[in-house]
């Protein structure tokens, strides 16, 4: 080996590491590929891809052989004299072009691999005009530091790069004609300008290059290169098992689920014989149709029955059949709300009898600290490091990965850096979308295209399941022969519809006032049965809650959380579950998202655990437990919304079938003082397509001037009424966002969010002695400039941290959050303030029944 390899450095030596030479770098990110991406995968034009981003690999930092990186990163004397000099990615991305084309692979490839590389520290871009920036933007010097780069390294390292290219594309001339066609005549530069220039002056509008997969491979490139590039430089063990995960036993499911139902059930016995002999039938005709599935030409399948049939685990059988019989890799299962990922992955930990460390189940989402362990043998569980871990915990290299559609389809859609090392794992693999009406309604069009990317280029399996299935996809295959027979053997509620929707429906504009609502709830609370009224903006909740505990002798579960959690003990759960219990006034809980995630999850845990003793629980919440949130109620009131959302809302009702029948009442409540909207209204017709009257329309399709409803009508003809109208006379979904994905336009799609995108301070609220040691030892960090325990406290804090929209710079809400301290003191965690129960300001902005308050609450307090 030459001393031009010694002196030529990727990484330099830091933290008591050695250097790492740039050759066994490229050729270390090279090797990791085939570790990821499967052997016989093609590009769209029929090559392999992995040969694809191994020679991208081989390239992508061959801009750091310059004396101006080496001078940068200390591995040789001076200081480089320009400091675009030392940027390495524009450089690579030529390369990459290079030895493409050079190995003969398509334009789209090549230029995939040109923007790939060029971006494999950054984001997309919109591809068309960064490739019109970069190569034909008319200036007659952006050429110059490359050429610049160039003839620096073929005076001082040639014999290296004269390796590198020939590892890349097989020639030994290949850098020198590289180099001659970059320096000489510039036609590197001309070639790659006239893919989308119209004689170099504007940028084609549909260049040839732009296929429909276009958008895929790039994403699919990146995101390859990225894993392999950042696993590689953080010292990942290169071990194919690093990066596979291990893989859940169908058998252990099917073994848990045969346990837990009556495989004998009289169909014609109990309501709870009936529901576990359908509940079984049920996943025996989803399991026997995989099979018609798999012969057929769909690759998204779908999974339509009624709350209490026992989706979750029969989708994830489903999944896992899927998995074994067409060779797949792992399961994403992906649901929309954070508040439920913590429920199905503490199921799923049990039935495999995981902790999550040894690389067969993940949970990711934003409160998460996403771990991955892998196996070196059936019995070693072998750990790393805890950046490594990260890493591939984020990587989603896990056998099971629970997780929300906001980090699935934002992973898909102009992800960030560290979001795109997700791309490779989703290759090959059965993606459960569990809720996918909760998807917002401008991206019905978007995710339809982005499943494509994933079922067509990916060759991914998806699975829709709901009760309220929308019509996304349209060449889905039903795993479910007849579902009319499950929603008429699991109707097990009744729906009223309360004189004031009667008034809504007639045009009437008079709303019910939250007096007259708290004393109707307040006589289901005195006659002893419980009780679920779910409100649609926090604001309304809380008003609703001031008015029925002004009714109601009650002891409020989340005071007495607080008091058991505040005292220190063991289990507040338990102890709080005992005190209700021996208390002879009526359980009351408010939920909204200004309660810490920590406690909401704590207080549905009591609210299960008391309903299942079977005592009376009165509660008032916002949506967050609309769906999947396994809790059962007498009663269910809803306030007005869309039809699905008013069905989700009734899976909240005699859940297991407690009773003949339970009642879910839709009401309209007003606006909470000072507000110009009612709630309804507020968040279902000023935010988007106006859905209250579509909503409307599709209870009038069914009631036959009736005020009360069977189950099924509402479950399945209201709701399919709902959905034709929605496509018919809104036409939801931004053709837009579907174009960005045909344009590569990853610019603008990472500007997309799945979540209203608001101003927001996150208030870290601590109330226990646990809670300040955390704050004290994250603050200790930053102090001591440790920076990868600053990262790791952080995450850790997410689940104390309640998000406050700021509307308004000078609203309540920008005041109070203002007035307290900022975490660490910091400028930079400004977004960050510390609420402690330690100082007099906690009584002023925290109530320990709803969490924290402004005193003069806003008009646009909408959110959850």
């Amino acid at each position: 080996m030459t001393s031009a390899y010694e002196r030529r450095y990727s990484h330099p030596a830091e933290d008591g590491r050695p250097g790492v030479l740039l050759f066994a770098h490229l050729k270390d990110v090279r090797d990791r590929i085939d570790m990821v991406v499967p052997e016989d995968t093609k590009t769209p034009d029929g090559m392999l891809l992995s040969g694809v981003i191994q020679r991208l690999a081989l390239v992508h930092d061959v801009g750091k052989a310059t004396t101006f990186f080496q001078q940068y990163i200390g591995e040789s004397p001076g200081k480089p004299r320009y400091e675009k000099l030392r940027y390495h990615a524009p450089l690579g991305s030529l390369a990459a072009y290079y030895v493409l084309d050079e190995t003969g692979h398509s334009t789209a490839t090549c230029l995939a691999g040109f923007v790939a590389v060029a971006k494999h520290h950054g984001r997309l871009p919109n591809v068309v005009e960064y490739l019109f920036n970069r190569t034909a933007r008319p200036d007659p010097e952006k050429w110059d530091p490359v050429k610049a780069q160039i003839s620096d390294i073929h005076e001082h390292a040639p014999k290296l790069v004269t390796a590198i290219f020939q590892e890349a594309t097989g020639d030994a001339d290949a850098w020198q004609n590289f180099a001659k066609a970059c320096v000489n005549d510039e036609s590197l530069f001309t070639e790659i300008a006239d893919h989308i220039t119209t004689n170099g002056e504007r940028p084609i509008t549909d260049p040839s290059f732009l296929t429909d997969e276009f958008y895929g491979l790039l994403l699919e490139c990146w995101g390859t290169l990225v894993l392999a590039d950042k696993t590689s430089a953080a010292g990942a063990p290169q071990s194919s098992t690093v990066y596979d995960g291990t893989t859940p036993k169908t058998t252990t499911l099917a073994e848990y689920i045969d346990e837990i139902e009556d495989p004998n059930a009289n169909p014609d016995g109990s309501q709870t014989e009936r529901l576990n002999y359908f509940r079984s039938r049920a996943r025996k005709d989803v399991l026997d149709s995989v099979s018609v599935f798999i012969e057929s030409e769909s690759n998204v399948a779908t999974i339509t029955l009624p709350t209490g049939m026992g989706k979750t685990l029969t989708g994830l059988n489903a999944a896992l059949e899927i998995r074994d019989r067409t060779d797949r890799d792992r399961i994403v299962y992906a649901l929309p709300f954070t508040s439920i990922i913590d429920q199905v992955g503490a199921e799923v930990q049990d039935i495999f009898d995981t902790d999550g460390t040894d690389g067969l189940l993940a949970l990711h989402h934003h409160l998460s600290d996403t771990r991955f362990g892998y196996r070196d043998s059936d019995d070693d569980v072998s750990d790393l490091n805890d950046d490594i871990a990260g890493m591939l915990g984020e990587s989603w290299r896990a056998g099971i990965m629970v997780t929300t559609f906001v980090q699935l389809f934002e992973s898909l859609a102009g992800p960030r850096n560290t979001q795109s090392m997700k791309i490779p794992a989703l290759r090959e693999s059965v993606v459960v979308l569990d809720e996918p009406q909760s998807l917002p309604l401008d991206w019905w069009k978007l995710v339809p295209r982005l499943v494509a990317v994933l079922t067509e280029q990916y060759d991914a399996t998806v699975i829709s399941m709901t009760a309220t299935q929308p019509e996304l996809f349209s060449d889905s295959v039903s795993l479910v022969s007849d579902p009319e027979q499950y929603f008429s053997a699991a109707e097990r509620v009744r729906y009223h519809l309360h004189d004031s929707v009667e008034r809504f429906l007639q045009g009437d504009e008079q709303a019910l006032e939250y007096d007259v609502a708290a004393a109707e709830i307040a006589d289901v609370a005195a006659s002893g049965e419980s009780l679920l009224a779910i409100c649609n903006t926090i604001d309304s909740a809380r008003k609703l809650a001031e008015a029925v505990t002004d009714r109601i002798q009650s002891v409020s579960v989340a005071e007495q959380y607080f008091a058991s959690l505040k005292s220190g003990s063991a289990d507040p759960v338990e102890d709080t579950v005992r005190q209700i219990i021996q208390s002879p006034k009526q359980a009351f809980v408010h939920l909204s998202t200004r309660l810490r995630p920590t406690d909401r999850l704590a207080l549905i845990r009591i609210i299960k655990k008391l309903r299942s003793a079977g005592y009376a629980v009165t509660a008032v919440t916002t949506q967050l437990v609309e769906a999947g949130v396994d809790i059962s109620f007498e009663n269910v009131y809803r306030d007005l919304a869309p039809v699905d959302s008013i069905v989700q809302a009734a899976g909240r009702c005699n859940r297991s079938f407690e009773h003949e029948r339970g009642d879910v009442t839709v009401w309209w409540l007003a606006q909470p003082a000072a507000q110009t909207h009612t709630p309804a209204v507020a968040v279902y017709d000023l935010q988007g397509p106006s859905l209250t009257p579509v909503t409307a329309k599709a209870l009038d399709s069914v009631r036959q001037g009736q005020t009360t409803l069977p189950g099924k009508s509402v479950a399945r003809t209201a709701v399919q009424n709902y959905y034709d109208r929605l496509h018919t006379e809104k036409n939801v979904g931004k053709e837009a966002y579907s174009a960005y994905v045909d344009t590569a336009d990853a610019e603008s799609l990472g500007r997309l969010s799945l979540i209203t995108q608001t101003k927001t301070v996150d208030v870290l609220i601590c109330v226990t002695e646990a809670d300040h040691e955390l704050v004290s030892s994250l603050e200790t960090a930053y102090e001591k400039y440790e920076f990868e325990e600053v990262k790791r406290l952080l995450t850790a804090t997410k689940p104390l941290r309640v998000s406050i929209p700021i509307y308004r710079d000078d609203s309540p809400e920008a005041d109070a959050v203002t007035s307290l301290r900022p975490l660490a003191d910091r400028e930079e965690e400004s977004q960050i303030r510390v609420l402690s129960a330690e100082t007099r300001a906690f009584e002023n902005y925290f109530d320990r029944s709803t969490g924290f308050v402004v005193t003069d609450r806003t008009v646009e307090d909408r959110f959850l």
